[in-house]
């Protein structure tokens, strides 16, 4: 780090480029935090986990025992350990004895993108609730045919408020906050017809370069892309279809595609001399006004319709989880193959990385990170949760420190921590390695005691 500081000092490194390399060294020292403690109030396993997208202050968590509660992470509520470990306590729980809390398990708790003033839950008592975070009332919820696996906001969009939600129906539902009601219906994926296992859509991902385009992972392995502005999926991935490796980029694209266009041959198309009829009109061959039929009927065809594009599967089984890389050109899934697959957005292909062999949860749903520059995934693997290099598939960290399954993680940009949560009820604060004297430092001159107010935004 001193050598990077240097650098700066004398001005041979970019600020960005320096801001980029504190940061991936601190990323490269997480461990289990020494100095920070979050204080569980859940009585039941936790399945959720968001820290707000605006201020980076709030940490949003959900449960099975039907609560839901927020704590503040940047200001502590106590200190224990002779006053080195910073505790952080909920700023309020929702429970079931609330007039409008959940009566059964709480599935996903996301909070409204632009603004800490709401959050959104759902549960498994088919309801997603939209919450006033002053209040801690329930501004507008909507009836769902069935439980509710998971929620997802766009968090670009400025067009639209909708809560995308996938539950045991086969079909996603677009829930407008704005009118109180169904915006659209998102159907595609299949049912199955074994009793034993789970139906629905487990996993919903939106995409982080278009407001408009939502990604759905089905307990039918299918992992579909859609535009809510039109009916119908625009694709359906399909694990055989497959590019090696990354895709190359942009510029030297661009300077290959000049070299192959520069030849004479590709300006100038050889046309095959046209024979005359009898009644002076050029006559086409029969085999090329049916390959032009063809053409069409496979420019009107949506590729979600289309039966073998329809039976695609990304996955031997359930689509668990799925992230979005930051730049929107890449997918990562995961399902109860206990399979991890990255995949070319653009091009719709298995980039077949070989991740390391791991063993994923199959009967619920996983929450998934990633790191600011997308080059690092944290994927929850039964009772620990392991760092991927997802360009070569490499274990880089394996995180230990539940005593039972672990659920969901959440990576915080600002602070470069890591939260997670399992069925031991815990959250732990994963943080860049720091020496005890620091906070001993901060203590003793009063900078940890300082006061704060919680004001919500309206």
């Amino acid at each position: 780090m001193w050598k990077e500081i240097k650098e700066r000092e004398f001005g041979n490194l970019r600020p960005n480029l320096f801001s980029a390399r504190i940061t991936r060294s601190r990323v490269s020292t997480i461990q289990l935090s020494n100095y920070k403690e979050i204080v569980s109030v859940h009585r039941g396993s936790v399945n959720s986990l968001q820290v707000d997208l605006t201020e980076g202050r709030y940490l949003l968590a959900g449960a099975s025992d039907a609560t839901v509660a927020v704590y503040d992470i940047q200001r502590a509520t106590g200190y224990g350990g002779r006053g080195l470990i910073a505790k952080h306590n909920s700023l309020f729980t929702v429970n079931k004895n609330h007039e409008h809390g959940h009566k059964y398990s709480i599935s996903s708790a996301i909070w409204y993108p632009i603004d800490t003033g709401l959050f959104v839950t759902g549960s498994y008592d088919h309801h997603v609730n939209v919450w006033d975070t002053n209040t801690t009332q329930v501004v507008t919820n909507f009836k769902m045919p069935g439980k509710v696996y998971r929620n997802a906001m766009s968090p670009i969009a400025r067009s639209h408020m909708l809560i995308a939600s996938g539950s045991e129906d086969v079909q996603v539902r677009l829930c407008d906050i704005a009118s109180g009601a169904f915006a659209h219906t998102l159907s595609g994926h299949r049912g199955i017809l074994i009793v034993s296992l789970k139906d629905g859509v487990m996993s919903i991902e939106w995409s982080t370069s278009s407001e408009w385009v939502l990604v759905t992972g089905g307990c039918d392995g299918a992992i579909r892309f859609w535009d809510i502005r039109r009916a119908g999926c625009f694709r359906v991935l399909d694990q055989s279809h497959s590019q090696f490796g990354r895709r190359p980029p942009l510029l030297s694209r661009s300077t290959t595609n000049k070299k192959y266009s520069s030849g004479p041959s590709s300006s100038v198309k050889a046309r095959a001399p046209q024979r005359k009829s009898t009644n002076g009109n050029a006559s086409k061959p029969h085999a090329l006004r049916i390959s032009n039929h063809v053409k069409i009927a496979k420019q009107r065809a949506h590729p979600g319709m289309i039966s073998s594009h329809d039976r695609a599967t990304g996955h031997y089984g359930v689509v668990t989880g799925l992230k979005v890389t930051d730049d929107g050109m890449y997918l990562l899934s995961s399902g109860s193959d206990s399979r991890l697959r990255l995949w070319d957005i653009d091009s719709g292909c298995n980039t077949l990385v070989n991740f390391e062999t791991t063993r994923l949860q199959q009967t619920k749903p996983i929450q998934m990170s990633m790191s600011q520059d997308s080059n690092l995934a944290f994927v929850p693997c039964m009772t620990t949760t392991k760092v991927f290099d997802i360009w070569s598939g490499l274990s880089k960290e394996t995180f230990r420190g539940h005593y039972e399954s672990v659920n969901c993680c959440w990576y915080n940009a600002i602070d470069q921590e890591l939260y997670t949560g399992g069925n031991d009820r815990q959250i732990l604060v994963w943080s860049p390695s720091r020496f005890i004297s620091d906070e001993a430092d901060e203590m003793k001159n009063g900078e940890a005691a300082a006061v704060d107010q919680d004001n919500w935004s309206d």
